[in-house]
């Protein structure tokens, strides 16, 4: 194990206006890192469907301003400056009510489920306005009970998921072998936010999140309960100046021999970013491996037909680049929340991300089914890329991305062009801000011990909290009771919508 890191590039931000990139970190090799004692295992993370923009402030000197990582040919060119944010518009969620009868089969999203129908689907909706889909095979795959506000999808991984919206506005999900959560909404400054609190294998634990409209939609963008000082975002940002090997201990584990073809990590880590990738993708792989075994899921492993496809190398600096964003991004709003300024939702989530023209990409970080450019429906689960190639219509409702990595099986192949609703990419964005703000506490904790760097003096000054948690509601004492409840009200109104819809 190597000791003191030598020459940590932690700058404080300059006051005038000079601009100066980071240094970009090179690119690690792929072999597994030697074994050592194995860490903490990393939290359980939440999973889930749903959830104006502010220019930043070029990067000064050492510290992350936000602006993409630097990667490929272009990598060692100054940035002179922070790149544009556009303003997305911020209108109320629209409302649609389906019609009676039978909807002919669609590629796009219906008024009653808001997602993309695959080629051949069905839908028969009641005159309640409750909906039954069903896909090319005859077997249900959505159900929507519009009297109870209960939403019920059988995936292709053969786990079912339910949703169920109440009168109070408050929102409850259950998942079998997944993290559920009680959503109670509550105000700060005259914006929404969000209390999620998650309920997983007997142990509770809560998110906050803030809301706002987007293209007709309304979006559930991940808002830190507290954020770090600027002097651990620049150590966590730059270069650490040599590259140190760390030890994982996931040599015995299941999970890692399961998704021994999919996943190497890194044999050393000259930065952070690189750190976290392989944090978050251990994290997500341990979770899809647990979902397969509890909920017996069908998910992608050696000897599936069509795979798996290896997270490659140019995948994973993708990934890493992409840590380095969301790093810089925090960074800046955490400044923002220092000035007692709030913080846009719009730039801190997908609307800021589908409007930069720049690429970007995102981790699954659960289960969820997709239709491809051919309009045949195919799965993604935890641990999967996909990739953001360029802007969408300003009025689009989905976004369609590429998939870079799969496990293979069910799951969408490799190079496949797919279309996802704008609240599932706000909950990969999600997904991977509070994974990242994990792997930061643990890697916070650990600095200095089992080959990690020790942080310099500035980067332990104490954390500030945001400005909602302080009169954000308690936890849900009832979250567990109220998950289960959900869960059984979603098999009855699957059986209540099902026998009241017209027959085909």
């Amino acid at each position: 194990m190597l000791g003191a890191l030598v020459g940590v590039c932690t700058l404080a931000m300059a006051a005038d206006n000079k601009k100066s990139a980071p240094a970009p970190a090179p690119a690690p090799s792929r072999q597994a890192p030697a074994a050592a004692a194995r860490p903490a295992a990393p939290a359980a993370r939440p999973a889930g469907n749903p959830g104006g923009g502010t220019t930043y402030r070029p990067n000064t000197g050492g510290q992350p301003g936000y602006r993409p990582a630097p990667s490929g040919p272009s990598a060692n060119r100054p940035t002179t400056s922070a790149p544009v944010v556009n303003r997305p518009t911020t209108s109320a969620p629209g409302v649609h009510g389906p019609a009676a009868g039978i909807t002919s089969p669609s590629r796009g999203a219906s008024s009653t489920f808001h997602s993309a129908a695959p080629k051949g689907s069905t839908e028969r909706v009641t005159p309640t306005g409750s909906a039954v889909r069903t896909r090319p095979n005859g077997k249900v795959s959505d159900v929507h009970d519009a009297r109870t506000g209960t939403d019920v999808h059988h995936g292709l991984n053969g786990n079912s998921r339910v949703s169920v919206e109440r009168a109070d506005h408050s929102r409850v999900v259950s998942e079998r072998g997944r993290p559920g959560y009680v959503q109670r909404q509550f105000s700060h400054g005259g914006h929404d936010f969000a209390r999620r609190s998650y309920f997983y294998h007997g142990r509770a634990y809560d998110r906050f999140y803030r809301g706002y409209g987007f293209r007709g939609a309304y979006l559930n963008v991940y808002a830190p309960g507290f954020y770090y000082g600027p002097g651990f975002y620049g150590w966590a940002y730059n270069p650490w100046g040599m590259s140190i090997g760390y030890g994982w201990g996931w040599g015995g584990s299941p999970w890692f021999g399961y998704y021994g073809g999919y996943f190497s990590p890194y044999a050393t880590y000259p930065s952070a970013a690189y750190w976290l990738t392989d944090y978050m993708i251990g994290n997500d792989l341990q979770a899809a491996y647990a979902a397969h075994q509890d909920a017996g899921e069908a998910d992608g492993a050696p000897g599936a037909p069509g795979g798996p496809a290896e997270l490659t190398p140019d995948v994973k600096q993708q990934i890493a680049d992409e840590v380095r964003n969301q790093l810089a991004l925090e960074n800046q709003e955490a400044q923002q929340n220092a000035q007692q300024h709030d913080i846009d939702a719009g730039s801190s989530g997908i609307a800021r991300m589908l409007g930069d023209g720049r690429p970007h990409v995102f981790v699954a970080g659960g289960a969820l089914d997709l239709v491809d450019a051919n309009g045949q429906e195919c799965g993604i689960s935890d641990g999967d890329v996909l990739g953001l190639q360029g802007p969408s219509a300003p009025d689009a409702t989905a976004a369609s991305l590429v998939v870079l990595a799969s496990k293979g099986g069910q799951e969408c192949l490799k190079g496949a062009t797919v279309s996802v609703q704008l609240a599932d990419l706000q909950e990969m964005q999600n997904h991977m801000r509070e994974t990242i703000d994990q792997g930061l506490q643990d890697l916070r904790a650990k600095q200095g011990t089992g080959g990690l760097p020790a942080a310099p003096p500035s980067a332990q000054a104490p954390t500030t909290s945001a400005g909602f948690a302080a009169i954000a509601p308690p936890p849900d004492p009832n979250a567990a009771t109220e998950i289960q409840q959900a869960g059984q009200q979603g098999g009855q109104a699957e059986q209540t919508v099902t026998a009241e819809a017209p027959a085909q």
